[in-house]
């Protein structure tokens, strides 16, 4: 069995006693707010140097962000950490549920995915869960599977669309959703050696179990809603291109399309480590656009390394983001009044195009704070049936429990063929963006980026472009959740506004956090 290792000052040895009864708190939080709640006792502990377990390196701040523990692989996700994770997780994940049931874990491609696979999974054994292995798949097939499966929980090894150095550990609990932040917040708080959570009796381990075939149920869950009969190709003669991004998607993909009828042309279509996301994939949309009319091709997809969120391109080469995908699948569900209030969950980041076009049709459109958890937190509560993000990530609750690109792609290939298979002619009829311009920059120091409202010259600046721009122009800055990034951006009537105050607030950031 693996014990908590006793936390020492003279020693870097790891103890073997066994940990005693929590006596962590459990606390209540809005399920949509942007600011996760931390627990004083956890607080504490960040302000002391991140302290944690022996032998564990943990950061002086918060490990989970806005889509679980994500960094740079060897330096903050160790296989040590992975294992106590494994554990910690486990026991916690116990203690919430009726009865022991497997946990569901996947991976994308990178290299270090099976080194943090395997760590993970003898924590959860050493804690007396059992692991079913699915091995290389999207992230949403994690969620699907461990809806359907009767499983106490999932886990993803990924860092989506991050490079390739880069990975992460998400959880996913029973309903296939995100695991609550307030269990999260429990998770880490064990790792820190805050409270004792009550261990295994010594006697009961997990098992660990490779289980790929079930992914074919995750396939048939998907292609299951658009076929009118077992036989049916309903893609049949519409010509796509998939850029795999070397990632989670290659082999699933075309399988999916192909059996629907699809001609399909793909791009880097083989699990690559040293290359997954790179100038490829959902954030790199050039090679797509390129082979999409080298094919003379109806439409192409992009996913990122986990296949969780999906951009497309039509035939003249133009990038369809989240926005309008939302936009034609919004009226197609509409059209079929499937649609609850004729209302779309966005974010913050989307385009006032978007929301003006969508609102004169009649509908309204929400806007949550940037992240699929807040999108889907607004849909849960209110009763919404489609949400999503900008960049792709789209949640449709009439299909799946999670955001998921090759579903959304499989969706949107179908309503361009029964549009009469031209989705740039849906372009046409959609509407214009704003100009509208994203610029991270690099901010390495945590606590500065992640603080970057009490930076009055910043703040100065933000209130004089927003007095200058009036109602032609909105403006949001922002931390990254996932990156060690502040991203700047600013939608206006013009690009001559666009440029000009983007490049003034980027300066200002340089100048006073950088």
């Amino acid at each position: 069995m693996v014990q908590s290792p006793v936390r020492t000052q003279e020693s870097d040895s790891i103890g073997l006693a066994l940990p005693q009864p929590s006596s962590i708190v459990e606390r209540a939080r809005s399920p949509i707010s942007a600011t996760p709640f931390v627990d004083s006792a956890l607080e504490s502990a960040l302000a002391n140097a991140g302290s944690g377990w022996v032998g564990l390196k943990l950061p002086a701040s918060r490990l989970f962000g806005t889509d679980g523990i994500r960094g740079r692989a060897g330096e903050l996700l160790t296989a040590p950490l992975a294992l106590q994770i494994g554990f910690w997780a486990g026991h916690i994940l116990r203690s919430q549920a009726a009865s022991t049931a497997p946990i569901v874990i996947g991976q994308d491609s990178r290299h270090s995915g099976n080194m943090l696979a395997m760590a993970l999974a003898s924590g959860l054994n050493a804690a007396g869960l059992d692991v079913w292995n699915l091995g290389l798949c999207p992230t949403p097939a994690v969620a699907h599977l461990t809806s359907t499966s009767g499983a106490i929980g999932g886990v993803m090894i990924s860092a989506s669309h991050n490079p390739p150095e880069d990975n992460g550990i998400k959880f996913f609990g029973a309903s296939g959703s995100k695991l609550s932040l307030v269990l999260q917040e429990q998770i880490e708080a064990a790792l820190r050696g805050i409270g004792t959570i009550k261990g295994t009796d010594g006697t009961s381990y997990g098992q660990h179990y490779y289980r790929s075939e079930l992914l074919n149920d995750y396939l048939t869950s998907i292609q299951q809603p658009l076929q009118a009969n077992a036989a049916a190709q309903p893609l049949q003669g519409l010509r796509i291109v998939l850029d795999l991004a070397w990632g989670a998607a290659v082999h699933l993909a075309p399988e999916a399309f192909r059996a629907l009828g699809a001609t399909v042309i793909c791009l880097h279509d083989q699990p690559d480590g040293d290359r997954i996301n790179v100038n490829c994939g959902s954030t790199h949309l050039a090679a797509l656009q390129a082979a999409v009319q080298e094919n003379q091709a109806e439409i192409g997809f992009a996913f990122d390394g986990d296949a969780d969120r999906v951009l497309a391109v039509d035939a003249r080469g133009r990038v369809v983001d989240g926005d309008y995908i939302l936009y034609l699948w919004g009226q197609m569900l509409r059209q079929a009044q499937q649609l609850p209030k004729d209302t779309i969950v966005a974010t913050v980041m989307s385009n006032l195009g978007f929301e003006r076009a969508w609102e004169k049709q009649g509908g309204k459109l929400i806007r949550a704070a940037v992240g699929d958890q807040y999108v889907h937190a607004e849909m849960v509560q209110h009763g919404y049936a489609l949400g999503g993000e900008q960049s792709g990530h789209i949640l449709c609750s009439h299909y799946s429990v999670s955001g998921d690109g090759l579903l959304t792609a499989l969706h949107l290939a179908m309503l361009v063929q029964q549009s009469g298979g031209s989705l740039a002619a849906l372009m046409d009829q959609s509407f214009q963006t704003y100009p509208q311009r994203l610029q991270n920059v690099r901010v390495e120091d945590r606590d500065r980026r992640l603080h970057w409202q009490n930076c009055d010259p910043l703040q100065q600046a933000i209130a004089q472009a927003e007095t200058a721009m009036g109602d032609q122009g909105r403006i949001l800055v922002r931390a990254s959740g996932t990156e060690p990034v502040i991203r700047v951006m600013v939608e206006a009537a013009t690009h001559e506004l666009v440029n000009h105050w983007t490049g003034t607030l980027v300066s200002v950031v340089r100048q006073h956090l950088v």
